[in-house]
């Protein structure tokens, strides 16, 4: 018995640290410019998932941690709730820093794949893959973007085997200050 529990854990173990932070067919930006990509982004489309459910006005900001790693501040309004919520992680590079292949955290040491698989030479529209077909971002500087960039960022998920008619377009309709209160949690760690 304690043998198939100690085998059982090896596995889930070895499953755990050998999942791909990046889909079947996508490749993560090459060149990539870290210090020109931070700042605000407004989430323009996404895959819905459990933790952005019922949110729009979804902004992300990325900023430099003491330590090297990026700081994640996502907020957005909870269309149910009627209140803003924000929570706060941090990316780390998976390998090389000019290649866009990170790691994203909210919870403690658990990791999932942030993958920039398109962007344009500005820095202002970027195509965001999770770890699997499962999670996908349409992101930019500002509330809208370009028809031809929708259109070529839409081709590229598609390619790969995304389902990009379940996209949830996002609506910018409100914007947040400062003063507003917030739920969600802060979960700043340094390793």
């Amino acid at each position: 018995m304690k043998h198939n529990i100690l085998i059982y854990l090896i596995l889930g173990i070895s499953v755990l640290f050998s999942c791909s932070t990046i889909p079947n067919g996508a490749e993560a930006v090459r060149n990539f410019k870290k210090e020109k990509y931070l700042g605000k982004w407004y989430e323009i489309a996404r895959l819905d998932f459990k933790y952005e459910r019922n949110l729009n006005n979804t902004t992300a900001e990325y900023s430099l941690n003491e330590n090297g790693s990026i700081r994640v501040d996502n907020k957005g309004y909870n269309t149910e709730k009627e209140e803003w919520d924000q929570a706060i992680g941090k990316a780390k590079f998976v390998d090389n820093a000019d290649v866009a292949m990170l790691k994203v955290s909210f919870f403690g040491p658990f990791y999932g794949g942030y993958n920039v698989i398109a962007i344009d030479t500005d820095y202002k529209y970027a195509l965001v893959a999770g770890s699997s077909t499962d999670y996908l971002w349409i992101l930019s500087r500002e509330t809208s973007i370009p028809d031809d960039i929708r259109k070529e960022y839409l081709k590229i998920a598609q390619r790969i085997g995304y389902k990009t008619e379940d996209l949830l377009w996002v609506e910018h309709n409100i914007q947040w200050f400062p003063y507003m209160p917030i739920s969600g949690f802060i979960f700043d760690f340094y390793i």
